[in-house]
């Protein structure tokens, strides 16, 4: 399906494709505000929601209910800081191998598997943080 091109949609997109965190859709908003001052955060919402509807970034959603967003749509594991909420990239084991396993106990099918890692950063445990 073909969209109507949006400067305000592509704003957003190229926002999430240059940064390597994985922000709210309130930071990519303050983000886009510098450049389109009278955009609204609902415009954002729905841009973020259809980019991700179309696959083209991915959602990420924690425990405490905040979503965030990523530029990276391939299969790939986050952990999330207790502390200071920051979501970063991990490396693991992959999740199919992990699929594969809970395949052996379980007499359904499994679509999909994402894994989340809860703790503490590096930078947290540093300062001392809980």
């Amino acid at each position: 399906m073909s969209l109507k091109y949006s400067r305000q949609r592509e704003s957003i997109r190229e926002n999430l494709i240059n940064r390597m965190d994985h922000p709210t859709a309130d930071m990519v908003y303050s983000d886009i505000r510098q450049i389109y001052p009278n955009i609204s955060l609902g415009t954002v919402y729905r841009n973020l929601a259809l980019l991700s509807d179309r696959g083209e970034i991915a959602r990420i959603h924690t425990k405490d209910g905040t979503l965030h967003f990523d530029r990276n749509t391939e299969p790939h594991d986050h952990f999330v800081c207790r502390s200071c909420g920051r979501i970063t990239d991990i490396e693991a084991p992959s999740a199919e191998e992990i699929k594969e396993e809970a395949l052996k106990n379980f007499p359904g099918s499994i679509d999909e598997c994402i894994v989340t890692f809860y703790g503490l950063c590096g930078d947290c445990v540093s300062s001392g943080s809980n």
